[in-house]
């Protein structure tokens, strides 16, 4: 019967086989009107999860910080179809639950409510991404406070080529809204290149989480090697979480990620160089903080390697 209680609990399970959204789309599980509501998807934190009867909540026991458009929703989903990793159906993996509070510090009580999210059965991993906290410096003290032994992944593009991505999906939000994109201020246009410049100083962000977290508590993998070598990093992230080895199928490492859902943003040679000027000085530094990173995947920087 499909109300008994397996059936229940059964669908409380996101399948591996589930449709995935890309990095970046609406969960298909929330309601289509409540990110149009409050003008756009994560303006609310979500309602947790019902803890099914035996499962027991708790802070998260992985979270992927960032980066923005480097692949984190697969890297969730891939995780997510490990046996022991569990995530409620209904339940978004981007919460966006500490880089909302830039003026408000999280209580006890605000503490345990977050770890309402995740509901597990014993000996089963729960967690969640949210690429925002690795660029919002007071959300990282603040999640270590709620979560002090859980353990934090970040994956890194090419930054340039994280710019192009991240810029396009922030100016592409601006689609369908009142103010059209070529009618924005110039203070709303320059703050979008300004994140998106922001969001690639990754070896000041190691470092950050890396002191918020301790290192042995941070996995920096690379996006590109993630793509070429899917299950040599993956059986690498399984280890790090304590996770069993699993074999990952072909469906799981093609599962769309970063797909562009227009055209792809172009800039001048010059701006190009100015980039590669300016992050120069941080991928020199990531390159002392993650050893195995292969500058030759970067082809801005390849000739640092």
């Amino acid at each position: 019967m499909a109300n008994d209680p397996v059936s229940r609990l059964s669908g409380l399970l996101r399948r591996p086989a589930s449709p995935v959204p890309s990095a970046g789309a609406p969960i298909a599980s929330r309601p289509a009107s409540a990110g149009a509501a409050t003008g756009g998807l994560f303006d609310r934190l979500p309602d947790p999860p019902v803890c099914p009867p035996g499962w027991q909540v708790g802070p998260p026991d992985f979270v992927i910080l960032g980066t923005q458009k480097s692949g984190t929703t697969w890297w969730f989903r891939i995780i997510e179809g490990h046996p022991r990793v569990v995530q409620p159906a209904e339940q978004r993996p981007e919460l966006h639950v500490f880089d909302r509070r830039w003026d408000t510090w999280p209580t006890a009580a605000d503490n345990a409510a977050y770890q309402r999210y995740f509901p597990r059965p014993a000996g089963s991993l729960a967690g969640e991404k949210t690429p925002d906290y690795i660029d919002s410096p007071w959300a990282l003290p603040m999640l270590a406070a709620a979560a002090p032994a859980t353990r934090v992944i970040l994956l890194f593009r090419d930054p340039i080529e994280r710019y192009l991505s991240g810029r396009a999906h922030a100016e592409r939000s601006w689609d369908g809204s009142p103010i059209p994109t070529a009618q924005r201020t110039l203070a709303d246009r320059r703050r979008v290149v300004a994140e998106a410049i922001e969001k690639g100083r990754y070896a000041s962000q190691l470092e950050a989480a890396q002191a918020a977290f301790t290192p042995g508590r941070v996995l920096a993998l690379q996006y590109e090697r993630c793509v070429t070598d899917a299950r040599t990093q993956i059986s690498r992230t399984y280890a790090f979480l304590g996770l069993e080895p699993h074999e990952l199928t072909d469906a799981d490492i093609t599962r769309p990620r970063n797909r562009s859902k227009g055209e792809k943003l172009t800039i001048s040679p010059e701006h190009v160089a100015f980039l590669r000027d300016l992050y120069r000085p941080e991928v020199e530094r990531l390159r002392s903080l993650m050893p195995d990173l292969d500058l030759s995947l970067w082809r801005s920087f390849a000739d640092l390697g």
